[in-house]
Order: structure tokens, then C-alpha cells, then sequence
């Protein structure tokens, strides 16, 4: 089922590509993230909670926590310093639109 999720953190496209693609080894290419609202609002296909489990670690690794995640004030802000430079990443790296 897709299943839509409200990401903190996402801010350009360099995001969205590092999101894509670490999500797509597992997810394929079922993820999409869209920049057009506030909160950015992160879909993909969800199987079962493994997936949904795997999916939120994944991102959170990165530093783009769920809006909803309870977290310190200090565990934000190196969420925050993750996701500067996962984006610097995507930029570099971009996804390959079909």
C-alpha cells in the first residue's frame, strides 16, 4: 500500500535525490518526495511494518526525521547537520528521472 509520510529536514532536490536514492535498493522505484508542501511529504510503497521500520531508520540515518519523531534538542540539531550534507550529496549525486 503507498503510504505517505510528513519528513522534517527536506528542503531542495539535492534532499529528495539522497532520499530516492537510498530508499530505491529496497523500495525500488515506488519512492517520491514531494517538495510542493510544508511539511514535505515523503511516499512509498509499505508492504508490512518491516518496511515501514526499515523506511523511517533509513531516513533518520540520513537526518530527516518524521515531523511526528520525538527527539532532543540535541539529537535535532545533528539531525539537521546529517541532512546539510546528505543534500550536498544528492546535488552531486542526482537521481535519474525516467
Amino acid at each position: 500500500m503507498l503510504k505517505s509520510f510528513d519528513v522534517a529536514n527536506i528542503r531542495c532536490e539535492g534532499c529528495a535525490s539522497t532520499i530516492k536514492s537510498a530508499l530505491s535498493e529496497h523500495f525500488g522505484d515506488t519512492v517520491e518526495v514531494d517538495l510542493s508542501v510544508m511539511p514535505r511529504k515523503v511516499t512509498v510503497e509499505i508492504k508490512g511494518e518491516a518496511d515501514e521500520e526499515l523506511f523511517i531508520s533509513t531516513l533518520r540515518k540520513l537526518g530527516y526525521p518524521l515531523i511526528d519523531d520525538e527527539i532532543s534538542n540535541i539529537e535535532g540539531v545533528v539531525m539537521k547537520g546529517k541532512s546539510f550534507v546528505s543534500c550536498a550529496i544528492g546535488k552531486f549525486n542526482p537521481t535519474k528521472e525516467k
